[in-house]
C-alpha cells in the first residue's frame, strides 16, 4: 500500500509515538488484512479496534441478521440496525469509525466450501463465532493455509482466548482434537452471558491480532488464556502440541456429526476410550463400567455454589476448573480420571488440563454433566 498520509499522521499519533510501533509498524498495519468470523459479542471488539487502530484491509463474515436480543453485547450494532445484515451493519460502523481503511463484506456463513478461498486472502484470522463446527473449519483451513488466527469463546462469566498456529505453534486441534457433544456446548441463548464479557475477550483477541501483525512482545501461541469474569481471575494454561496427530489436509463437515448426535445419547462408547489419553464416556456408560469394577477418580469441576445445588453419585473430590492447574497434583496419577461439570464444557477443557500435567492414565469428560445424568439416569437430580 502508500505511504502513511498526513490524516493518517495525524489520525495514528499516539501510535505513531510508540517505540514498538513508529511509523514503520503503522505502516505494516496498514499493510495488513484480517477476517473477522462473525460480527457478533466477541465480533465486535476486534472489529472496532483493529478499524481504529488502521489494519488496511478487514473483512467481515457473518450471514446473520441483527436482533433486539444482541445489543446487550454485540456493541458494533444500533437499535436502528435491528433487522439489518450484522455483516453490513459492521462494515458501516468501521467505516465511519476509519474512512482510511478497506471493509469487505462477506455476507454468508463460512463453510468446508468458501472457507478457504476466503481466508487465503487475509494475513490474519480472528474467531468471533459462537458455534463448534465453524471454529473447527477456520482452525482446520488456517491449518493448510498456514494462517494464525486468534481464538475467542465466551460461556456466562467465563472466557477463554489464545492464538493458533502462529510460527509453528500448536492449533486448536492440539487443544481439542475432536468436537464435543453438542449438549456440552450450550449457546448465549441458552447459557446466558455477562454482556461486558465478549468486550473483554475481544479486545485482548485484537491485541493479539495487532502483535502479530508489528511482530511485537509475547503472543498467546502456546497458551490458553482463561477469564473468570465474577472473580477478577486470569490464569494462563499451557498448550502444546498433539504428537500423535495428523496434520490437516482437507475440510470436512462437523455440522453432520454434531446435528447426528441425540442430547442425551452422544459421546463414544467406554469400549472406544482409550486406556491411555483423552476421551469421553455417556454418564449411562460411566456406570455401567463402575458395575463391572472400575475405580476412576471421579472429579467435579463445578464452583461451590453449583455442588450446594446437587453433586453426583460417587464424586470423589472437586476442584474447580479456574483452580485445577494450581492444584493438578492433588489428583491422583494411578488412576483413570472422570471429570463433570453441568453440562460437559468445562469438564472438557479440565480433561486436557490434566492429561498436559503430565498425567499418563486416562482423563475422561463425562459427556452432558449433571444435566445428561439426569437425563439418562435419574429423573430428580435438577439441571439447574
Amino acid at each position: 500500500m502508500s505511504d502513511l498520509t498526513a490524516d493518517e499522521r495525524g489520525r495514528y499519533a499516539r501510535h505513531l509515538i510508540l517505540p514498538d510501533v513508529g511509523i514503520e509498524g503503522q505502516q505494516k498495519l496498514k499493510d495488513a488484512s484480517i477476517c473477522v468470523i462473525g460480527a457478533g459479542g466477541l465480533g465486535s471488539p476486534p472489529l472496532l479496534y483493529l478499524a481504529a487502530a488502521g489494519i488496511g484491509r478487514i473483512g467481515i463474515v457473518d450471514d446473520d441478521i441483527v436482533d433486539l436480543t444482541n445489543l446487550q453485547r454485540q456493541i458494533i450494532h444500533s437499535n436502528a440496525a435491528i433487522g439489518e445484515s450484522k455483516a453490513e451493519s459492521a462494515a458501516r460502523r468501521i467505516s465511519e469509525l476509519n474512512p482510511e481503511i478497506t471493509v469487505e463484506i462477506h455476507n454468508c456463513r463460512l463453510g468446508i466450501e468458501n472457507a478457504l478461498e476466503i481466508l487465503a486472502e487475509y494475513h490474519v484470522i480472528v474467531d468471533g463465532v459462537d458455534n463448534i463446527p465453524t471454529r473447527y473449519i477456520i482452525s482446520d483451513a488456517c491449518e493448510i493455509l498456514g494462517k494464525p488466527w486468534v481464538y475467542g469463546s465466551i460461556f456466562r462469566f467465563e472466557g477463554q482466548t489464545s492464538l493458533f498456529n502462529h510460527l509453528g505453534g500448536p492449533n486448536y486441534r492440539d487443544l481439542f482434537p475432536d468436537p464435543p457433544p453438542p449438549e456440552a456446548v450450550p449457546s448465549c441463548a441458552e447459557a446466558g452471558v455477562l454482556g461486558v464479557l465478549p468486550g473483554v475477550i475481544g479486545s485482548i483477541q485484537a491485541t493479539e491480532a495487532l502483535k502479530v501483525i508489528l511482530g511485537i512482545g509475547e503472543t498467546l501461541s502456546g497458551k490458553l488464556l482463561i477469564y473468570d469474569a465474577k472473580n477478577i481471575d486470569f490464569q494462563t494454561l499451557r498448550v502444546g502440541d498433539l504428537p500423535a496427530r495428523e496434520p490437516v489436509t482437507k475440510l470436512t463437515l462437523l455440522d453432520a456429526y454434531c446435528e447426528a448426535k441425540p442430547a442425551t445419547n452422544s459421546g463414544p462408547s467406554t469400549s472406544d476410550f482409550p486406556s491411555e489419553g483423552l476421551g469421553s464416556i455417556r454418564p449411562d456408560e460411566f456406570v455401567e463400567k463402575l458395575n463391572e469394577g472400575w475405580e476412576p477418580y471421579f472429579l467435579d469441576v463445578r464452583g461451590a455454589n453449583e455442588a450446594d445445588i446437587i453433586s453426583l453419585p460417587g464424586t470423589d473430590g472437586r476442584i474447580e476448573i479456574l483452580a485445577l492447574m494450581s492444584r493438578v497434583d492433588e489428583l491422583p496419577k494411578d488412576r483413570d480420571i472422570v471429570v463433570y461439570c453441568r453440562t460437559g464444557a468445562r469438564s472438557l477443557t479440565a480433561t486436557h488440563v490434566i492429561k498436559n500435567a503430565g498425567f499418563s492414565h486416562a482423563i475422561l469428560n463425562l459427556s452432558g454433566g449433571v444435566h445428561a445424568w439426569s437425563d439418562l439416569l435419574d429423573s430428580t437430580i435438577p439441571k439447574y
